[in-house]
């Protein structure tokens, strides 16, 4: 028997678990009598009888098990490009539609055309993620079925959480609230992790030493307990603005079964495009699989570092080095949109306006100690700009169509704010003199002016035209107010009215010439689903009378589905009928 001892490099381990797998392997050999390998340092030392097998037989099955005994170079530029590009045109720009006013009274057919949509942007922040779990999995996987159960566990996962929560919200009748400074260090601390992950699996060695090992006695049963599908289920519990929006839904559900139902339901419609960008990396061949892997590593270090950016956008840091190049580049503010503030009667103003294309203005200069009036007006809201944090003045205010106001006194400091999933961002710089302020000075630190469409609406369709039934308002008296919604043929007419919410509201509903008069009718709320009035449908005229209802939209449904709107706001005489006919044109 002649035993000899040697240490040998090992590449391509993605994380401690390839230590383990590694070891196992070896042993099978005939003639191998000891194996030990190290993630953190990359090697693999063997005790082995070289009579009975030669190295050139373990740097073999090493090979063959996915893993390489030769250093290769780490990612060429043009393919970290390409990751980028991808994760900043399918997570940043091709994230949906204006989801939430699409979401009242929705049909769950409906909720699943949402989440097919919505997939687009799952591929664009999860995608990564997943395909580290596919990849990691393939590399064990002895036939094609096997190769693509990875991805189909994962969205097990993803869609048991997102049914569960769904419940859960839906029953409790609440979510769980957290403060602006818990959600900024949630989403540092995982975004660092992520971007530590995905150095790590791309095949860099400087954090190697920071990752969490597997204790022995459990890394026997990580198979067992399927990891793709523990990273899936934990994934219904991510920030992500599409699952907060459908959070908000299921609350407004009230009720634990149509929560989870709706959440279901959405959920498998992200599972197609999803489960279809990890399959296929289960396809590839090991040289191919390890390539990807490398890839996919790039992608979760771009995903962390937008995820650390968010946070400290939320904690009121802006230390966003993509401005700070893209305004060196250019040298000059022109990319910004800033404005200063108007003094009256010894308050400062400034004006801000929230729409499909972000916050405009988003630079504000100010006076430190004169008191501030912020006046935003909520134009276009979407479920990214519909709520503003601003942590150094521990406010995060939901903002509504129309006229919203926040008032303050500035210190020293300047004010950062953004919306609240972090990605729209702004500043108001806090000056000692107002008017010896030079606007046009370079200041690399500014945000760049929202130009674009934000990551999470289109623009509505301005253009279109109208039918005559489409909206109008009520008949205003001194004591009450007055109007009449007709059914004619298949459709109500008006289709939008609009009444003035202070004042008692007199409603007469006509069905004698509708067609589908059939039905349970319901007069709710848009926001809450609260019902005002209900009446069972029949050929007949319906007096209604409201009193003391709250500005906002109110649906006229039947049987779940919309026919009408109602829009009560302050003044009715004065109320912008473009404004109000461009917030409901979706639906």
């Amino acid at each position: 028997m002649s035993i000899k001892r040697e240490k040998i490099k090992v590449y391509d381990m993605t994380c401690t678990s390839c230590e383990k797998r590694i070891e196992n392997s070896i042993k099978k050999i005939n003639g191998v009598k000891n194996a030990k390998a190290d993630y953190t340092k990359e090697t693999l030392e063997i005790d082995y009888d070289s009579k009975l097998c030669n190295i050139e037989d373990i740097k073999k099955l090493i090979r063959k098990i996915g893993y390489s005994t030769e250093s290769s170079s780490n990612l060429g530029f043009i393919g970290i490009l390409i990751i980028i590009f991808v994760i900043f045109t399918l997570g940043l720009r091709t994230s949906g539609f204006d989801m939430e006013s699409k979401l009242n009274n929705a049909s769950y057919a409906f909720l699943f055309v949402v989440g097919i949509f919505t997939s687009i942007h799952c591929v664009g922040m999860c995608g990564g993620i997943m395909i580290s779990q596919s990849l990691s999995f393939a590399k064990e996987s002895k036939s094609k079925l096997e190769s693509i159960t990875p991805s189909l566990l994962y969205n097990l996962g993803r869609v048991l959480s997102y049914s569960i929560l769904g419940g859960l919200i839906g029953g409790i009748g609440s979510v769980f609230s957290l403060s602006i400074t818990a959600k900024a260090f949630i989403q540092i601390f995982a975004g660092l992790f992520m971007v530590i992950m995905g150095l790590n699996i791309s095949g860099f060695k400087l954090f190697r030493k920071f990752s969490i090992k597997i204790p022995n006695f459990l890394s026997k049963y990580k198979r067992k307990f399927n990891s793709p599908f523990l990273v899936g289920f934990l994934n219904g519990f991510m920030p992500c603005g599409p699952l907060q929006t459908m959070q908000l839904f299921a609350l407004g559900t009230g009720s634990a079964l149509k929560g989870a139902l709706s959440m279901f339901i959405f959920a498998l419609g992200t599972v197609p495009l999803m489960l279809t960008f990890g399959a296929i990396s289960g396809f590839l061949s090991k040289g191919y699989t390890k390539k990807l892997l490398k890839f996919s590593g790039v992608l979760i270090i771009v995903l962390g570092l937008i995820m650390s950016n968010r946070g400290l956008s939320l904690s009121g840091i802006n230390i966003n080095p993509l401005s700070y190049v893209m305004a060196s580049s250019f040298n000059s503010n022109s990319s910004t949109d800033s404005s200063k503030a108007i003094l009256e009667d010894g308050v400062q103003i400034i004006n801000m306006t929230a729409n499909n294309n972000g916050y405009s203005p988003n630079v504000f200069y100010v006076q430190k100690g004169v008191p501030v009036k912020w006046v935003i007006n909520g134009e276009s809201l979407n479920y990214c700009n519909n709520s503003i944090v601003v942590n150094s003045l521990n406010i995060q205010q939901k903002l509504k169509s129309g006229e919203n106001i926040i008032e303050f006194t500035p210190t020293d400091k300047d004010i950062n704010f953004s919306c609240w999933m972090g990605m729209i961002r702004g500043v108001i710089k806090v000056v000692d003199d107002l008017d010896s302020t030079d606007t046009s000075k370079y200041d690399p630190s500014l945000p760049s002016a929202s130009n674009g469409p934000s990551c999470c609406a289109v623009p509505l369709n301005n253009s279109a035209t109208y039918p005559e039934n489409l909206i109008t308002t009520s008949k205003v008296t001194n004591e009450f107010q007055t109007a009449i919604i007709k059914g004619e043929g298949s459709s109500l007419n008006p289709l939008i009215l609009v009444a003035q919410n202070n004042l008692k509201f007199l409603l007469t509903i006509d069905l004698n010439n509708y067609t589908d008069f059939q039905g349970e009718y319901t007069i709710s709320n848009l926001e809450d689903g609260s019902v005002l009035s209900s009446f069972t449908g029949k050929k007949s005229i319906f007096e209604i009378e409201l009193n003391s209802i709250k500005s906002g939209g109110y649906s006229i449904t039947k049987n779940d589905e919309i026919l009408g709107i109602i829009e009560f706001v302050e003044d009715v005489q004065n109320s912008d009928l473009d404004t109000i006919i461009n917030k409901y044109i979706n639906f």
